[in-house]
């Protein structure tokens, strides 16, 4: 999983997929749209906006639960 965040134009984008994979991208409003690849595989979310929606996008902190290293 890679989490980025772009300040120029304050999008953030979670992607949890690597590789160059063919999606359908589901928009669920304005700012936030899902990536959908093969067999409905969730590959990332995109957030705009994100520092009016996630007030810490611009915050290098990322805290992560239950994750086990690669």
């Amino acid at each position: 999983m890679k989490i980025s965040y772009d300040p120029d134009v304050d999008a953030l984008y979670i992607r949890l997929v690597e590789g160059q994979i063919e999606c359908q991208v589901i928009q669920l409003n304005d700012r936030i749209a899902i990536n959908v690849g093969p067999d409905e595989q969730i590959v990332g979310i995109e957030v705009l906006d994100a520092s009016d929606l996630l007030p810490a996008a611009g915050e290098p902190r990322v805290k992560l639960e239950n994750l086990v290293a690669a």
